[in-house]
């Protein structure tokens, strides 16, 4: 199997790796590209989170958010220049609020349509890839951030206690949160939401980074664990240390709050949009 440049330029961005390391990474596993990624983690020279994973798009994320309800539309272009562009602008906005009124959770077909003109008067590609509505239970609220119109956040809680909306200390809390998640970008909820391959994956490779040490094998499994709950510290938005307070950990900041509030505040998901991220 084969690869060429456009396959090196992708794992590159993917895993963050060297250019040579790559390359040489692509021919050891025979143009493969997952075999190549997989290597790369093996030898420690890519990331292993998912997070890891990047695009080189540009363009912006637009939202529209109400107390129960909340809607995310990435549209993708280019260049920087044409996201600035009015055209570029009133096109997501009209889709946005299209996607929110509609409750929608994928493009149509009329939203296709709608690129595509607007592709003709702009003459750059463009391309609607990501449509994400998010709407509340019953004791839930959302909180939400946009950061430089380029990562969009949407976090659901359930408070125990409609009222706990109305604390103030709650409201920020919630809200920096969602702040929290832009500027971390978890790979998931909690520990326990970590899809079961993943954890395999990761273990497996872990245990291959270490399987030329000479040390007993429950030392080798202990180190192999000690890398795996590391690396789920660092990819699990409970887990992570809280982006206003790095002694505690999200659980924790919202256990403390739930408590001096008087009630019980959860995460129930979360959702990240950052523009030109491959979708997880």
């Amino acid at each position: 199997m084969e690869f060429n440049a456009q396959d090196l330029k992708r794992l590159r961005e993917k895993t963050g790796a060297g250019m040579l390391d790559c390359k040489n990474a692509l021919v050891e596993a025979g143009g493969d590209f997952a075999k190549a990624e997989r290597k790369l983690k093996e030898l420690g020279l890519a990331a292993a989170s998912k997070k890891a994973s990047r695009a080189t798009n540009t363009g912006l994320v637009f939202t529209k958010v109400a107390p129960n309800q909340a809607s995310l539309v990435e549209l993708t272009c280019e260049t920087d220049f044409v996201a600035r562009n009015d055209l570029f602008l009133n096109l997501g906005k009209s889709i946005v609020e299209t996607v929110f009124e509609e409750k929608l959770n994928a493009k149509t077909e009329a939203m296709d349509l709608m690129v595509k003109e607007t592709v003709g008067k702009i003459k750059e590609n463009m391309e609607l890839r990501r449509v994400v509505t998010v709407t509340t239970g019953p004791g839930e609220v959302l909180a939400d951030y946009v950061h430089d119109g380029r990562i969009g956040v949407v976090i659901r809680f359930r408070l125990s206690d409609p009222a706990l909306a109305a604390n103030p200390k709650v409201k920020e809390t919630l809200f920096q949160c969602a702040l929290h998640v832009a500027a971390f970008a978890p790979a998931f909820l909690s520990k326990e939401k970590a899809p079961a391959a993943w954890l395999k994956e990761q273990e497996e490779i872990f245990a291959k980074q270490v399987e030329g040490m000479e040390k007993p094998a429950n030392v080798l499994a202990g180190i192999v664990k000690g890398k795996v709950n590391k690396l789920l510290a660092e990819a699990c938005f409970l887990e992570q240390p809280f982006v206003k307070d790095e002694k505690r950990k999200v659980s924790k900041v919202l256990e403390d709050l739930g408590k001096e509030a008087g009630g019980k505040i959860e995460v129930v998901d979360y959702t990240y949009i950052k523009v030109g991220e491959e979708a997880s």
